[in-house]
């Protein structure tokens, strides 16, 4: 049996487990169905992480955004020596890319696999995931598979019929935020057995919320980087708005550039690079 504390500390530098990690990690490497709500910041990745690098088998990781696919990748290869230990498998990459990660899973190198939910079960990712061995899948955002979630994303929907083809494989459901129904919801499509849910308080005592009304919202947000410290994100509505305000806060001083889906993937890598 694995010391799961001893490899915490060994893999990632960490002396404890934070709330109910621990519990979560050893129903999964038990083979339970396991559901977890865990506020941003709480520790969720670490649950599949830490399990998917001390089990045999390739780890699924099924998310909706691109930008934190990579961001994820980079952060296990970081603990590794060997940057075949996590991949990711998306529209972004060219032939010779999607051959190098099929390769590297053929050749059992790989621990971590991150898809996003349109790539799962397309055919010739079936095929490949009943080529391997599985460790467990892991559905990040997993409120997106429920028509009563605040972000449902219809291929999410698909998700649950990747046990027809490969079956026996336990499933570790994470989000953010999800009320009661939401959950019911989410484990019935995903043929849970079991109700094995981790909640977690949403209290954050390292930040601060503030809401207020403004007029001046551009001559707010410009007074709020004049005082600001650091590194900031602005949250706008549409796509239009990402280039308007980027194109504001250069003209003053500030600098700031904008980030979409809309963008092409070359764009996007590069925008991410330098954020």
């Amino acid at each position: 049996m694995v010391d799961i504390n001893s490899e915490l500390k060994k893999l990632f530098g960490f002396d404890k487990f934070k709330g109910n990690q621990e519990k979560i990690i050893n129903s999964l490497l038990q083979g339970e169905n396991v559901f977890v709500i865990m506020p941003t910041g709480g520790g969720k990745s670490l649950c599949y992480q830490l399990p998917a690098l001390i089990s045999e088998g390739t780890a699924i990781v099924i998310s909706p955004l691109i930008s934190l696919m990579k961001n994820q990748v980079d952060f296990v290869r970081s603990v590794s020596t060997d940057p075949s230990i996590a991949h990711f498998l998306n529209s972004t990459l060219n032939r010779h890319e999607i051959a190098q990660v099929r390769e590297d899973l053929l050749s059992q190198k790989t621990k971590l696999l991150y898809v996003a939910p349109e790539s799962l079960t397309k055919p010739e990712n079936i095929e490949l995931f009943q080529s391997i061995k599985i460790s467990f899948y892991a559905i990040d955002e997993a409120h997106c598979i429920s028509q009563w979630g605040y972000d449902f994303r219809p291929a999410y929907l698909n998700i649950a019929s990747i046990r027809q083809y490969v079956p026996k494989v336990p499933i570790l459901a994470l989000t953010a935020t999800a009320t009661p129904e939401v959950v019911d919801d989410i484990q019935e499509k995903l043929h849970f057995k079991e109700k094995n849910v981790f909640s977690k308080s949403f209290e954050r005592r390292n930040l601060t919320y503030n809401v207020y009304e403004k007029n001046d919202k551009i001559g707010a947000l410009l007074q709020l980087c004049e005082k600001s410290k650091g590194t900031g994100i602005v949250y706008v509505g549409t796509r239009k708005e990402t280039k308007e305000i980027a194109y504001v806060l250069q003209q003053n001083g500030f600098p700031a550039d904008f980030y979409h889906g809309g963008l092409d993937t070359e764009t996007r890598t590069q925008k991410q690079e330098l954020w």
